[in-house]
């Protein structure tokens, strides 16, 4: 269950949204945002940054070198402070908040940003988060959720941050329609976007299928949402070997349909620590040299893809609501 909801990310089927400003005309997010019409614009996204020193180190030269295009970091994991030191030095960079309300390692944990006492259906016997999203769900009110969401949004900003995005650690965002109600509050608040899909019929069969509680309730929410969206959400897949790995994610690149689709993965580099903390590690240590190989590189080059980040993405809209 540790990757329950990994992308709840909700926003209604078509013909039941809310009127788009005028300048958002397309049968996708990508063309509504002014790229040409059958685009695929993707976005490389990491992960669990902030999580250990392992993450940050693994990341920090994929984005200086443009090798991806966005990141997000947990600010309650122990290496935060360390990558918003270095974010606010590279502050042109896409990088965004993982907002975070599990702890799901055995022997590596974090708690709160809130003070304990105030949001005590999050915290477990331990005094972490809890391991997982049902636990969360059980346990948390949503103002609980809420109010360390905010906590964890004004931690970034007063520490230097610009989060220029909010997405949700293993999707607990989206484990109960009320969560999401106060995730998508809390983005259109701040104006920072958040991630967001937007589905069509076939999305939401597809989601359903892969088992997420899509409700109507939760779809009845996200129709208010107002900020710019996604068409697609993927995970870099699996592979028992590098070579496997590689020839699973060329899979799904050619599988991709016109529009914004976010591809996330979790780059680590490779030590004993990391090995200790996860079982994962070696995904996440191949993951920490994929985007870098020239030929991943001349594949995606070859795919004819457009890139683009959360940056351009709401300058974009900006430009498109006026």
């Amino acid at each position: 269950m540790k990757h329950f909801i990994i992308v709840m990310l909700i926003v209604g089927i078509v013909g039941c949204k809310p009127k788009e400003a005028k300048g958002l005309v397309g049968d996708n997010w990508a063309e509504k945002l002014g790229y040409p019409k059958g685009s695929r614009v993707v976005i490389l996204h990491a992960d669990d940054i902030g999580m250990c020193s392992e993450a940050n180190e693994a990341v920090k030269p994929y984005l200086k070198n443009g090798q991806i295009q966005s990141a997000a970091a947990m600010v309650p994991c122990p290496w935060f402070n360390d990558f918003a030191e270095w974010s606010i030095k590279n502050e042109t960079l896409d990088i965004g908040l993982h907002l975070t309300l599990t702890s799901e390692w055995q022997t590596y944990r974090w708690e709160s940003i809130s003070n304990p006492s105030d949001v005590p259906g999050l915290i477990d016997n331990d005094g972490y988060f809890w391991h997982e999203v049902p636990d969360v769900v059980m346990h948390a009110s949503a103002a609980e959720v809420e109010k360390e969401i905010r906590a964890q949004i004004d931690r970034a900003i007063d520490v230097g941050m610009k989060p220029d995005h909010i997405d949700t650690h293993m999707g607990t965002l989206y484990g109960h329609p009320d969560y999401a109600k106060a995730f998508f509050n809390v983005a259109m608040e701040y104006n920072i976007p958040a991630n967001v899909i937007d589905f069509t019929l076939a999305n939401v069969d597809k989601f359903k299928g892969q088992g997420y509680p899509i409700s109507d309730e939760m779809i009845s929410y996200s129709e208010n949402y107002t900020l710019p969206k996604l068409d697609d959400f993927f995970s870099v897949p699996n592979g028992n070997t590098y070579e496997e790995k590689k020839s699973n994610f060329f899979q799904l690149i050619r599988s991709l349909k016109p529009g914004i689709s976010e591809i996330i993965f979790h780059p680590s580099i490779e030590s004993e620590g990391l090995k200790k903390i996860t079982n994962s590690w070696q995904q996440r240590v191949w993951e920490a040299k994929m985007f870098s190989d020239l030929d991943v590189i001349q594949f995606m080059k070859n795919e004819g893809l457009i890139f683009t980040n959360w940056k351009e993405m709401m300058s974009r809209f900006e430009e498109r609501s006026q």
